[in-house]
């Protein structure tokens, strides 16, 4: 019973969904809204075991000394400063949580964003190696992208831009359009085996 129950509310609220999607009708808006307001009471049960999971886990990191334990004490400064700001102050736009939001979370992800720059950088230069005519194609390509979203109009004018821009609306569009579809074809393929029970690993097993 155990794990019929979740299939079976799985498959019936899944089989329900499905059929309201095709239905246009004012009740059926109606069903969707109201399982969005329930959608977001269960998000917000998920985050509250997500944090508790998450400061358990520091906590032990902490009290048992573990490798890189001294990290696990700012997460859990960051994380206590967060709810304790935002409980207490609100979230408004001079409110202390916004001022560590704007001076300290935001800074941090840009710092992170820089260093994926860097990341991206040096596997673009071990992956665009002309060996193939495929890879000479790719090489060809970003570089001219690359030197495209650089403003070099005064000196090389503007068909380095254009084409450029050129290679992302066509060619690259077209390639992205397939990438979609084939994730849209995967994603339903994978809603159908967790609707029809053949996925079940969400529920803590493969059986």
């Amino acid at each position: 019973m155990r794990r019929e129950l979740p299939l079976a509310i799985c498959f019936i609220m899944g089989l329900i969904m499905t059929v309201q999607f095709f239905v246009p009708h004012h009740y059926s808006q109606w069903l969707f809204d109201n399982m969005l307001k329930w959608l977001i009471i269960v998000l917000t049960f998920a985050m509250i075991l997500g944090i508790g999971n998450l400061v358990k886990l520091h906590l032990q990191k902490v009290q048992h000394r573990r490798r890189d334990w001294l990290y696990s004490i700012v997460a859990l400064f960051g994380v206590t400063a967060s709810l304790v700001t935002g409980f207490g102050w609100g979230i408004e736009a001079d409110s202390p949580f916004m001022v560590l939001y704007n001076y300290v979370q935001i800074p941090m992800q840009a710092t992170m964003f820089s260093l994926l720059a860097f990341y991206i950088a040096s596997a673009a230069f071990r992956t665009f190696r002309a060996r193939t005519v495929e890879a000479t194609l790719l090489l060809v390509a970003a570089v001219i992208v690359m030197l495209g979203r650089v403003p070099l109009e005064g000196i090389v004018g503007r068909w380095l831009p254009d084409l450029a821009e050129w290679i992302l609306d066509y060619p690259n569009m077209a390639a992205k359009r397939g990438i979609m579809i084939g994730i849209g074809l995967g994603a339903i393929s994978t809603a159908l085996k967790i609707i029809l029970g053949i996925e079940r690993s969400w529920l803590g097993g493969g059986d």
